[in-house]
């Protein structure tokens, strides 16, 4: 972790501490409600809840702390990507998605924004620099990819990209703030499922977006306001909690599958293994320019869906279940989720346990489907 990231780690439990006063609170109060006492010009105040809650105000500092960047906070990931297109995105515009990120973004743009007058086309993660962006307002990528895992370069991309006078998006879900830093790199505007890592607990949907650029910001939070697109105050105070324990769970995770994937190189069970810190992934040149961490997902193939199924349900430490940056280590066989991949494909994200003990259980699982 650079001095950079050190000193934003250390300083992300405290922000509120400059606003205490004697007998305030240490841990963040959660504000239920959906009316305010505004009498009279109210303006700069809390007045309804769709416009404004002091706990969205709490983590949304939070977040604009950790990206170097005002945020919006959502309801769910694909309200902060839905934000991202539909406050900047008009009729007749060309926009550019990745065919093998996550579907759903996809989904979005052919049964929503197409019928609108919006359309697009796709193209691959490691090639997305192929072919340039004239005739696009607005590209997207999602780096690492889900779930292959692919990376692209995104200094590179938002370079080409505002030389054809597009806008850039990038979905840093898979990464975090902590593992890669996109507006860092040149991207317009940021958005990411808090769902996953940020919140930790598995028990809340939560998205946010980032920008630099103060006219995007405003679209965003007025589509927001307008759509009532809000997320909810209990769930904003659960992501509350989750960030300030997310450096300490992602160094744990990373740190953790570091190793798992090292060791599951070369297993007899497994084919067609990814993962950007391994010395022979096709990303690991650009993931040790562009990342800070490599992440906690791993990918790879088993011999078949019963295979994939097997394992995942029989090893002990291990849930099976959709979403990933848990506390606890989870994984799916991604073809029933509608991703184009082989049927044994396995999408394993990596948790909190003690990493020898979940390398004996994972181990254990793969050899009970390869003896």
């Amino acid at each position: 972790m650079s001095e950079t990231a050190k000193s934003r780690a250390a300083a992300l439990p405290h922000l509120r501490r400059g606003g205490f006063a004697m007998g305030d609170s240490i841990p963040l109060p959660l504000t239920m409600a959906a009316i305010f006492h505004a009498p009279g010009d109210a303006t700069g105040f809390n007045q309804y809840g769709r416009f404004s809650n002091p706990t969205w105000d709490a983590v949304e500092h939070m977040l604009s702390h950790l990206e170097d960047a005002p945020c919006v906070g959502f309801p769910s990931g694909m309200a902060a990507i839905s934000a991202a297109f539909f406050a900047v995105l008009k009729a007749g515009d060309h926009i550019l998605l990745p065919s093998d990120g996550y579907h759903t973004t996809r989904a979005l743009a052919d049964r929503f924004l197409k019928p609108l007058g919006v359309t697009y086309d796709v193209r691959p993660t490691s090639t997305f620099l192929d072919g340039g962006f004239d005739g696009y307002r607005l590209a997207f990528v999602e780096t690492p990819a889900n779930p292959g895992l692919d990376i692209c370069d995104i200094a590179a991309v938002a370079e080409a990209v505002h030389k054809a006078g597009a806008l850039l998006v990038v979905d840093n879900t898979t990464m975090t703030p902590f593992g890669q830093r996109p507006l860092d790199h040149g991207a317009d505007i940021v958005v990411a499922a808090d769902t996953k890592a940020p919140n930790g607990h598995s028990d809340v949907l939560f998205g946010h977006v980032a920008s630099r650029n103060a006219d995007i910001i405003a679209a965003v939070t007025g589509w927001r306001e307008v759509s009532g697109s809000i997320p909810g105050p209990f769930e904003a105070w659960l992501v509350h909690r989750g960030l300030e324990t997310l450096d300490v769970r992602f160094d744990r995770m990373c740190s953790s599958a570091e190793v798992i994937a090292r060791r599951l190189q070369g297993h007899r069970a497994i084919t067609g293994l990814r993962y950007p810190g391994l010395e022979g992934d096709p990303s690991h040149n650009l993931a040790r320019a562009q990342m800070e961490r490599f992440g906690f997902l791993i990918s790879f193939e088993l011999a078949s869906e019963q295979k994939a199924e097997d394992f995942i349900n029989n090893c002990s430490l291990m849930q099976a279940a959709t979403s990933f940056g848990g506390v606890h280590t989870s994984a799916e066989r991604r073809l029933k989720r509608g991703d184009a991949v082989p049927a044994g494909f396995v999408r394993l994200s990596v948790g909190c346990e003690p990493v020898e003990e979940l390398w004996k259980a994972i181990e254990a699982s793969l050899g009970r489907i390869s003896g």
